[in-house]
């Protein structure tokens, strides 16, 4: 399956940002009959709190006709399938380095496919990343993450933001 999709990442990332956006992430999840083909899509360095630069039902229609119509041209997934595009949302995926530096000082939650220090999961302020690792910040002390090892990570909402104290 991680072949398939980074094949459609490969196919589908220069129509993207050929198209003005930013690939965050793509999911291709197969199942008995069919299979969903997600995209995550951004405005490129846009502001994590920005209301004025974040993505539309239109910026995701125009890319869902793209794609689609390139997906058919190249009949690059040999069976049924769902296209999906939105934005990231509030929880955004963080996959590349410069995803984890642009969010530097956010709130983090990150799953290991291997176990660091005997656990998996990890939550914490990112307080640093460079192209091998991302460094969390946590009340329990402060984590060391090898990029290669990471299997998901999400910022986690604040809710708080601009409330009185």
């Amino acid at each position: 399956m991680a072949v398939v999709s980074n094949k459609l990442n490969d196919l589908l990332e220069p129509v993207v940002t050929d198209l003005g956006y930013e690939l965050v992430l793509l999911e291709f999840n197969p199942y008995k009959g069919g299979a969903t083909l997600r995209l995550y899509i951004d405005l490129p360095e846009a502001p994590a709190d920005a209301e004025e630069a974040s993505i539309t039902v239109e910026d995701c229609a125009k890319v869902s006709r793209e794609v689609a119509a390139l997906l058919d041209v190249e009949d690059a997934i040999q069976q049924a399938y769902r296209l999906e595009v939105s934005s990231p949302g509030l929880d955004r995926p963080l996959v590349t380095p410069a995803h984890f530096q642009r969010f530097i000082g956010e709130q983090a939650k990150v799953q290991m496919l291997v176990p660091q220090g005997g656990r998996k999961r990890f939550q914490g302020v990112i307080a640093e990343c460079d192209v091998e690792s991302v460094v969390l910040e946590a009340p329990e002390g402060r984590y060391v993450l090898p990029l290669a090892d990471i299997e998901r990570a999400r910022l986690v909402p604040n809710f708080d933001i601009g409330k009185p104290g």
